[in-house]
């Protein structure tokens, strides 16, 4: 009797490989039924076919049963528990002959019992596929589930390329925005007028115009002293006034939040002006400017005296023991609060000046004051500056003494005439008597200016070895070349000094 298949589907395990065809099998026509039934057989009836209505060999290689022709799928929830069905397998390519049909038939009978194993989880979903599929069938029916590919290195790279971007053009739009706001505000505050004051103020303020300042400069130092509400006030009402105001340097007295104009007023109101001046004449001596310096700007005579003993502090030249001779005379304003170093440095860098104007190289600097101070002290008329000067240069020249009663003045300390004694020519102990000793003073004399500068450095021509001023009021001065024409214009001098007492004659 023939196999039937059972009611739980039974898995067939494919052969390894397809049994070797043998030579001998081709030729045997009688086919060997399951179970022994070796009955006769039609040799043309397809071996694949059942003989009586049941399953063919290739109905149970396909997985049929009686009740269908089509392949059944095993319901796992269905299946004994206690069979394990393994993945579908492949089926075994078709036999080729009848030996390969019977032998394949035998297995199907005798198809021991699987014993049950644990199950096994699959690592992923996998569609259970119909036994008797065909190869091409089954693969384009299988679903296999792939694990997500992961990102590669590309794809994130390009997002963070992508990222960069836009925070550079986040970047860039948040960064033109905030340039943007200054010309921004800037042009709204072009477009209103600027923010001023009312009034004339309140409290005290000491301004100062340095020399050299422009409009902008005090429309913008008005401001940053709290006097003015911005530069733009004060500067928009310069530009408006014609002809243009002038400005002098110096300190002036203004006050706290003052309208633009109230501060224009005050700026041009003499009166207003807070004058630390100081005059020096030309020839004055030293201890003299000293005097004039503290009077003018209120600072003690002691703080001026002590900070002038700190020659070297001013880059005098070496031969100089005191600042005489380098306080240029000529009229100073100072700022109030100013220092006596402050004061004392102006002056000397102004001597420096002169002489620089004048063209006298730094290490001429010492001769040439000395000469000056000497010319500034002895001359009255401004022709006869140069004329005096020849007259040092000359007896220098000669070797001859120069014999300057200012010098001995000087040196006995008598600083406003220039008329000495007997004694006081003959005197060795003092060091500037040129009476005495060859050659110019050990120092200067005074404060010379410009005009005694300039005839130190370019005497006039003549023979004269001699001068003297014979009348102190007029400044009136005879000039000889001999000794005898001296004695003669002397005893004028002396006759008209004993008309005038004042004088120490």
């Amino acid at each position: 009797m023939r196999s039937t298949a059972s009611a739980a589907p039974v898995s067939l395990p494919a052969p390894s490989s397809p049994p070797s065809k043998d030579p001998e099998d081709l030729s045997n026509d009688t086919p060997v039924p399951p179970d022994g039934d070796r009955g006769p057989r039609d040799d043309a009836q397809d071996p694949a076919a059942p003989s009586d209505g049941g399953l063919s060999w290739n109905d149970l290689l396909a997985g049929r049963t009686p009740a269908a022709g089509n392949p059944v799928s095993p319901d796992p929830a269905m299946q004994d528990p206690a069979v394990q069905v393994p993945a579908a397998q492949e089926p075994p390519a078709q036999p080729q002959s009848r030996r390969e049909a019977r032998e394949a038939a035998a297995v199907a009978a005798a198809a021991p019992e699987v014993p049950p194993t644990p199950p096994v989880q699959p690592t992923g979903p996998v569609a259970l596929q119909p036994a008797g599929s065909s190869r091409s069938q089954r693969r384009s029916q299988r679903t296999e589930v792939y694990p997500e590919r992961e990102k590669s290195g590309r794809g994130r790279g390009a997002a963070i390329g992508c990222l960069v971007i836009v925070l550079v053009l986040v970047g860039a739009a948040v960064g033109g925005w905030f340039a943007l706001q200054g010309p921004i505000q800037s042009f709204i505050a072009s477009t209103q007028p600027p923010a001023d004051y009312k009034g004339d103020g309140t409290g005290d303020v000491n301004f100062v115009i340095k020399d050299g300042d422009i409009g902008a400069d005090i429309a913008q130092n008005l401001h940053s002293e709290g006097i003015t509400a911005s530069f733009g006030a004060f500067y928009d009402l310069l530009l408006k006034q014609s002809p243009a105001p002038v400005f002098q340097p110096g300190a002036y007295a203004m006050h706290e939040k003052m309208s633009a104009a109230s501060a224009l007023t005050a700026l041009e109101d003499p009166a207003n002006r807070l004058e630390n001046t100081v005059v020096i004449p030309e020839g004055t001596a030293a201890v003299d400017v000293y005097s004039l310096i503290s009077e003018g700007t209120d600072l003690p005579l002691e703080d001026v005296e002590a900070a002038a003993k700190d020659v070297a502090s001013f880059g005098l030249p070496a031969e100089a023991k005191t600042l005489e001779g380098f306080l240029f005379p000529a009229t100073y304003t100072f700022d109030p609060g100013v220092t006596a170093p402050e004061v004392l440095t102006t002056m000397v860098e102004r001597s420096f000046q002169a002489l620089d104007e004048a063209g006298v190289a730094p290490d001429k600097r010492w001769d040439t004051i000395r000469l000056a101070s000497l010319v500034q002290k002895e001359a009255g008329l401004r022709d006869d500056y140069y004329k005096v000067s020849r007259v040092f240069l000359n007896r220098l020249e000669q070797g001859w003494k120069l014999q300057s009663d200012a010098t001995v003045a000087y040196g006995t300390g008598n600083t406003h005439v220039v008329t000495t004694t007997d004694a006081e020519r003959a005197d060795e102990g003092n060091l500037y008597n040129t009476y005495v000793y060859d050659g110019l003073p050990i120092g200067p004399i005074s404060n010379p200016g410009d005009l005694a500068i300039d005839a130190a450095l370019h005497p006039a021509d003549g023979p004269w070895m001699f001068f003297v001023t014979w009348n102190l009021d007029t400044g009136e001065t005879i000039f000889s070349e001999t000794a005898d024409e001296h004695d003669a214009a002397v005893a004028k001098w002396l006759a008209w000094m004993d008309e005038h007492p004042e004088y120490g004659g």
